[in-house]
């Protein structure tokens, strides 16, 4: 009982995208957004207590690998990020990696992907900062969940030099 309701502790620290991402009934989920709006302690403690009694009729276990995979956790996921870690790296190697992430995902933006391995490459040879490499990786973990079009990223947040020649 004391871990169920340890567990509903963990889906009220949630952000709300993440949230959105776990497998929950309607009343769970209502119980745990509402949980997040109480600021007085026994109101919180009482609906904590509610929010494990819900969590008696759920199975846990989708709800706890979940958890594990947004803490790194698992390692499925452990396992998943390196595999995206060595494919950025491989594309910063060699141009030619872009067409095997073409196979996997044939909805990727090359362009994009190009620019962003160029934005790269042009920090690493000046010492700066690895924006574009961080920026690389999520766009390409957003590929990876589904994402098709990168949505984790802004149009602005990417540096493109307009005298360069764009491929």
């Amino acid at each position: 009982m004391h871990a169920l309701q340890a567990l509903g502790e963990q889906l009220v620290a949630l952000s709300a995208e993440r949230l959105g991402k776990v497998p929950l009934p309607d009343a769970l989920r209502q119980a745990v957004l509402d949980a997040r709006r109480f600021t007085k302690h026994e109101a919180r403690r009482r609906q904590m207590q509610y929010i494990g009694k819900l969590m008696r009729n759920v199975d846990p276990e989708p709800i706890q690998a979940r958890l594990d995979a947004f803490n790194g956790v698992s390692r499925a996921e452990v396992a998943r990020q390196h595999q995206l870690e060595r494919l950025r790296d491989e594309f910063l190697d060699d141009e030619k990696t872009i067409g095997a992430i073409h196979e996997i995902w044939p909805d990727a933006d090359l362009q994009q992907l190009r620019v962003l391995r160029r934005n790269a490459l042009r920090e690493r040879s000046l010492s700066k900062p690895p924006r574009a490499y961080r920026e690389l990786f999520r766009v390409l973990r957003a590929l990876q969940e589904g994402g098709a079009d990168g949505s984790a990223r802004d149009e602005t947040d990417i540096d493109i030099d307009e005298d360069e020649d764009r491929t």
